[in-house]
């Protein structure tokens, strides 16, 4: 389990108001910065950033206003140190996934419950089984206090006839310690 020493800038996609208020309120705004909670999130808790993917976060934005009462979208640009991350680019990290599904499924298996599955069409968005086994790697690694979980995501059609590299492959990184956002800011999306 290593620290990441790494910053990287990653986007957050929003409602043009929050968006506003974010960069007005600063790190008072920051630290009441809600995480995402959802049974079904990639990377379990956080607060959700593509990094380097501005155009990713704003299309999903768009996608949020059309279905929410949002009003306008926008994008939030952050600068985030890594700090202790769980990174399933590393190989350990899937390894520990594997053993900690092996665990949770002879739970719901003794408690003759069904274990929750990823779904959601080809790309499976909506990742119940991904979140609750991540979450749960993250609590038993909970003496390492991981600030950031981070992964890839292949999703979308083949960028061609069997391609393994698909349309909108991006990478994603949950945020579970506020303080490893280190500010934010306005992107130029028009670049």
């Amino acid at each position: 389990m290593l620290q990441i020493a790494r910053t990287v800038v990653a986007y957050h996609g929003c409602a043009a108001s929050f968006a506003r208020d974010l960069l007005l309120g600063g790190a008072e705004a920051i630290s009441s910065w809600r995480e995402s909670r959802n049974h079904y999130d990639w990377l379990g808790r956080g607060i959700y950033f593509w990094e380097d993917g501005a155009a990713r976060a704003l299309r999903w934005a768009q996608d949020q206003a059309s279905k929410k009462d949002w009003g306008q979208p926008a994008v939030i640009g952050a600068v985030i140190r890594m700090g202790r991350c769980f990174d399933l680019l590393d190989e350990e990290y899937p390894a520990l996934l594997k053993r900690t599904y092996e665990m949770v499924a002879a739970e719901y298996l003794a408690a003759a419950r069904p274990l929750p599955e990823n779904k959601g069409g080809e790309d499976r968005k909506r990742r119940d089984l991904d979140c609750l086994v991540i979450n749960r790697s993250v609590e038993l690694l909970s003496d390492l206090k991981l600030q950031t979980v981070r992964g890839a995501f292949l999703e979308g059609p083949e960028a061609y006839p069997g391609a393994m590299i698909r349309e909108h492959t991006h990478i994603q990184v949950a945020v579970r310690d506020r303080r490893c956002i280190l500010g934010v800011f306005a992107p130029n999306l028009s670049q």
